[in-house]
């Protein structure tokens, strides 16, 4: 057998001993049947299992009976593991024995051990990089400031005087660094989805969707967008974050829209489960199923840079505020028919709208 199964009689001598039980101590059973069993665990725990075995043989209670609990052995030689002890309680001619069924778990306590080091490091290198990220992205923003600053002042100045072919390479040195202003910009954003967040509040969504109309509301009219939402749930979530998120799904609505066709946004949301799944519909130019799962990686573009603006950093926001409340997000779409983004939140004492 695989566990090791040992009956001990009212005084804690051993009385039965299986081939498990042999194969985990490393005794046989004539060396150990008449000894007693704390002969077998540390001396930490004899002091607390005589008291225990007291208490169960007078009124046949004890707080193991029955319940799977973690305990220690000592092998032949000395050395202490870990095991899941079971223990129950029989009577043979009204004398009191008890039964323990020892499972050695050192594996999987290993296994335990180096998955909680991996997820410890994991989250370490995470933090680390999301530090790097803040760090990279706010210290280069002044050496960047500097360069954009002067080659504008070199273009103001002798932009005539280098002649036109110069000019225009000034020009792209200048649009380059631009669109790294805005890069890294966006970085820094992205970075502090996770390190600058707020505490989750009882919010009623309708706030930060109102507030995310309100900052759009200039698109909104530019595009002559119509937006149409549902009544909105109040869950415990960052009512800033939801005001990036909700701005970024429109706003990515918006701008990726049929040229000559007015935007169509409905904002809907629908009980699930243990929260709510909420859809930014629109009517745009949809999206390749392929592309389903790009669309949400930082600074990844379908798009040529000229035909729509910005650093593709959207989207990626998006999915990153959604997983830091538990949720997730996808989309549902076809070429020339629109797109729906849904994303998942868990409920948090929801309350319905």
């Amino acid at each position: 057998a695989a566990d090791a199964i040992i009956s001990i009689d009212a005084h804690g001598t051993i009385v039965s001993w299986n081939v498990g039980a042999e194969r985990v101590y490393g005794y046989g059973e004539a060396e150990v049947v008449g000894h007693n069993v704390t002969e077998l665990m540390p001396e930490s725990y004899r002091e607390r299992h005589v008291a225990g075995l007291r208490m169960s043989v007078e009124n046949g209670q004890s707080g193991l009976l029955g319940i799977p609990s973690m305990f220690e052995g000592v092998r032949r030689g000395g050395e202490v593991f870990p095991v899941e002890l079971t223990l129950s309680r029989w009577e043979m001619d009204g004398v009191p024995f008890f039964t323990a069924i020892l499972r050695d778990i050192t594996e999987r306590k290993a296994a335990e051990a180096e998955l909680a080091e991996r997820s410890a490091e994991l989250e370490r290198s995470n933090a680390e990089l999301q530090q790097f990220a803040y760090v990279a992205s706010h210290d280069l923003q002044e050496p960047l400031r500097t360069v954009t600053s002067f080659l504008q002042l070199l273009q103001r100045r002798y932009g005539e005087k280098l002649g036109a072919e110069a000019d225009e390479y000034i020009g792209f040195a200048v649009d380059g660094a631009r669109r790294m202003h805005r890069l890294i910009t966006d970085l820094l954003v992205y970075s502090r989805v996770t390190t600058h967040g707020d505490s989750f509040l009882s919010v009623d969504m309708n706030t930060p969707l109102s507030t995310a109309l309100t900052n759009l509301s200039g698109a909104i009219a530019d595009a002559d967008a119509q937006v149409g939402f549902d009544p909105l749930p109040t869950i415990e979530v960052d009512e800033n974050q939801m005001v990036s998120l909700f701005q970024n799904l429109i706003g990515n609505a918006i701008k990726y829209r049929i040229e000559g066709v007015a935007p169509r946004i409905h904002i809907g949301v629908a009980a699930e489960g243990d929260g709510w799944i909420f859809s930014v519909e629109d009517n745009g130019i949809g999206i390749d199923a392929g592309q389903y799962e790009r669309i949400f990686v930082i600074f990844q573009r379908l798009h040529q840079r000229g035909k729509y603006e910005g650093t593709g950093i959207g989207l990626a926001v998006a999915k990153k505020i959604v997983e830091r409340h538990g949720g997730r997000i996808w989309v549902d779409s076809q070429p020339g028919e629109g797109s729906t983004f849904r994303f998942f939140l868990p409920t948090r004492h929801a309350h319905k709208p």
